[in-house]
């Protein structure tokens, strides 16, 4: 009986300090590769998380805003999709697609400003072992506090 009753205190114990959403399914939006994508981004910095050449998907109700800056409505959504840089030709062109990241709007995270950061493997599965504070709203909230936390620019589309 004592165990069991242990058991039910560290699930409830464990629920309360989990990001809101991390008991539900998170997985990437149902075609989010028709919405509109941005240019080519290259990073070379092989040091950088984000090192090699990657995409920003956005759909219709995040571009709006995404065009015309102030905050972003619940539910908006960002996906970027990173590929490995191989050489072509002595030329630095597309590899394989490395990793998958959705930013979405969600009043429920609070450690996150407000965002659901996520990551998933080329496949789309969801890679639950990424911290969203320390690998992704540590940097957002040290470079784009003042864009509701969205680091890229609609330049980064023209």
């Amino acid at each position: 009986m004592k165990k069991l009753i242990a058991g039910a205190v560290f699930l409830a114990m464990t629920a309360m300090v989990l990001p809101a959403g991390a008991a539900e399914k998170i997985s990437l939006p149902k075609g989010y590769e028709k919405w509109e994508k941005s240019k080519e981004k290259m990073v070379n910095d092989k040091n950088s998380l984000f090192y090699g050449i990657h995409y920003i998907y956005l759909d219709k109700k995040t571009m709006t805003t995404y065009k015309a800056g102030g905050k972003y409505p619940e539910g908006s959504q960002f996906v970027v999709v990173f590929y490995n840089i191989k050489n072509e030709g002595g030329k630095p062109a597309k590899g394989k697609k490395n990793m998958v990241v959705l930013m979405k709007k969600d009043k429920r995270q609070k450690a996150t400003g407000g965002w659901l950061f996520a990551g998933f493997t080329p496949e789309g599965k969801h890679n639950a072992t990424l911290d969203p504070v320390k690998t992704c709203f540590e940097c957002h909230l040290k470079d784009a506090a003042a864009t509701d936390f969205v680091i890229s620019k609609y330049s980064d589309f023209k």
